[in-house]
């Protein structure tokens, strides 16, 4: 490891010592004009880098891919992945990884940079990125951060002084996104259509070097491994439905090994609560639609556990029936974790039988009355019944009755029940009409102060503090909202 010492660039390249299958080894190509438009400060110092010096001109160059930094060893990865559920030979196609940064605290994450030009996965794409979606991902991924939910994080947003030809010209812009890792289910399902047992192997090793220390000396590790990670994503998934996050893409190669969020392409919140929702523009089918998720997170832990099989067991039959065996758990640990989050945001500290059919009943009346998902929630965490035909219909006043039983029959006092639903419901989230908003400001109009002000409000979802009001209403208009991947 080598260290920059003004900077606090501290790079290590383990991924870069795995086979050469996994990787490409090739530099950023340089841009025109790079410009400072967004540093994450909190995120830079926790990375033990120097804010000022972040926002020096050689810094700039490094997050515009136009300079390599000490101890870097830049890389493009290699991952498949199935695409609404066919399989594909992909990579990183416009994102270069420059190494891992290793934090004060002894903390390894990868520094990649998103927009930086061709790599060998780039498949005719020009590799370049829009600054439009660079700033949304920047955005999105910090209020998941500020939610609580694991997330990769965006470091900084540079634009490049150059133009990028989508349907129309575009501003391109280059983001710098900090990860626990970059290894994806897809990166699996490549080491076993294009790589040797031993490669497979040898991924694993270092998946569980990096992420699950704690199996490495289990008698049946590469089984743990699987089990780990049906775990992290059970919990992950039950967050995202639990805030009413859609992703919009859940893709192989866009569910990460380590249980962080990653890819904000067509991603939004839901505001009316309804489980078919979908946004993306791709997605006309529905199969990434709001309720579809849990379901869609099992089928791709299935093929995680199959890439896994020759790891598990010589004979294959018994490898299948092991890998499905901790696949089939996956249904019951997320009903788990959604259950409890749905008792928080209900106030409900202990269990009862009844309770599952209580929320059932509530989600039932929200979909038919076309509620808000947020602010049903934030409704009852203020105690109020104002904003939603919902509250005055003599349905819910039946359903509210039970609630108040509910919460009556258990130790805790009112109080403790408020508590607990400030903790578990946001006051606001990332309204899709804020972000528009704010996306129009910055790149139209070189006005970055609209999407600052809402990053502010986000960085404490749960805060419920007066500034916060204007950005929990509701946007006037009731067209569809609709995503695109930004690519």
């Amino acid at each position: 490891m080598t260290r920059s010492k003004e900077t606090g660039w501290n790079f290590d390249n383990s991924y870069a010592r795995l086979p050469a299958t996994f990787f490409s080894r090739i530099n950023p190509t340089p841009v025109r004009a790079p410009k400072l438009m967004i540093l994450n400060h909190s995120l830079a110092e926790s990375l033990g880098l120097s804010v000022e010096a972040l926002q020096s001109e050689e810094a700039i160059a490094v997050f515009a891919g136009n300079h390599i930094p000490e101890g870097a060893a830049p890389l493009a990865q290699a991952y498949a992945g199935h695409q609404f559920g066919h399989f594909t030979m992909l990579g990183d196609g416009r994102a270069v990884l420059l190494g891992e940064q290793i934090t004060p605290q002894g903390e390894r994450y990868d520094i990649q940079l998103k927009g930086p030009g061709r790599t060998p996965y780039s498949r005719g794409g020009d590799g370049r990125a829009a600054l439009g979606p660079m700033l949304r991902e920047y955005m999105i991924s910090e209020a998941m951060h500020a939610l609580g939910i694991p997330t990769t994080r965006s470091l900084a947003v540079v634009t490049t002084g150059e133009s990028i030809m989508r349907e129309t010209e575009l501003p391109g812009a280059v983001l710098t996104r900090v990860a626990a890792s970059h290894l994806r289910v897809g990166t699996f399902e490549y080491a076993k259509a294009w790589g040797t047992k031993d490669e497979l192997q040898a991924l694993a090793d270092y998946t569980i070097r990096r992420h699950y220390p704690h199996i490495e000396n289990e008698e049946h590790q590469y089984l743990s491994l699987l089990q780990e990670v049906v775990k992290r994503q059970a919990a992950l998934i039950a967050q995202w439905q639990l805030v009413g996050f859609i992703h919009g893409v859940m893709n192989t190669d866009n569910m990460t090994i380590s249980g962080e969020t990653i890819d904000y392409g067509p991603c939004a919140f839901m505001d009316a609560y309804d489980p078919g929702t979908v946004f993306s523009s791709i997605d006309r089918r529905g199969r990434y639609a709001y309720g579809n998720q849990p379901r869609i997170a099992g089928w791709n832990l299935a093929r995680f556990g199959e890439t896994l099989l020759p790891l598990l067991h010589d004979h294959q039959e018994q490898a299948i029936e092991l890998a499905q065996e901790e696949i089939s758990n996956f249904a019951t640990l997320y009903q788990s974790h959604w259950l409890a989050g749905m008792r928080a945001k209900l106030g409900l500290f202990n269990e009862e039988e009844q309770d599952e059919a209580l929320i059932d009943r509530l989600l039932s009346l929200m979909k038919k009355y076309r509620a808000d998902y947020t602010n049903t929630f934030r409704a009852f965490t203020l105690n109020t019944q104002a904003g939603s035909k919902l509250f005055g219909t003599p349905e819910f006043a039946e359903w509210h009755k039970l609630w108040q039983e509910r919460l009556a029959r258990q130790q805790e006092s009112k109080e403790d029940a408020n508590a607990l639903m400030r903790k578990n419901n946001p006051a606001l989230i990332p309204r899709n009409y804020r972000v528009e908003e704010a996306l129009k400001a910055a790149v139209e109009q070189g006005d970055d102060s609209v999407m600052k002000r809402l990053l502010a409000v986000l960085s404490s979802p749960y805060a419920y503090s007066a500034e916060q009001n204007e950005y929990a209403t509701l946007p006037v208009s009731t067209r569809p909202y609709q995503t695109f991947c930004g690519t």
